[in-house]
């Protein structure tokens, strides 16, 4: 009772002080649902565009559609190293998942590596050339040949 009593002294404060005065929706109605939602705070943030609706799919969803968009990825990726590591990173994704939820009807598919580097090779009709070379530092004279020439 001591609490609410210094609670209510600690809001009284502050209205006289007029913190309260300018926010934001201040003279509103309240847009409440007539019945009881438990998941009203998640509906409104979705209304709004305010959360990442990928972000609320199973992972399964995700990994299904980033395979789907696998050629965009292969064709960003500069070399067949950097493919066979995509491919391998995205496999064991799958198979967590997949661990994850073992009774699961939805599965995504693994990708092959070997399979990943071929598709990369056709996206890349024209091999990137190899780094060219840094040229070699110029010689430099021995201290005892300075003078001879």
């Amino acid at each position: 009772m001591r609490d609410q009593r210094w609670v209510d002294g600690a809001v009284e404060e502050a209205i006289a002080r007029g913190d309260f005065a300018d926010l934001p929706g201040a003279g509103k109605p309240l847009d409440l649902p007539a019945s009881h939602d438990p998941d009203w705070w998640i509906k409104q943030r979705l209304s709004e565009d305010d959360v990442d609706r990928d972000a609320l799919l199973p992972v399964v969803v995700l990994l299904r559609r980033e395979y789907e968009r696998r050629d965009d990825t292969l064709a960003a990726l500069r070399d067949e190293d950097a493919v066979r590591e995509y491919a391998e990173d995205f496999t064991a994704r799958v198979r967590a998942d997949r661990a994850a939820n073992p009774l699961a009807r939805m599965l995504a598919p693994e990708l092959d590596a070997e399979a990943a580097v071929k598709r990369w090779r056709e996206l890349h009709p024209d091999p990137l050339p190899p780094p060219e070379p840094e040229p070699a530092p110029p010689r430099r004279r021995r201290w005892w040949a300075f003078g001879r020439r």
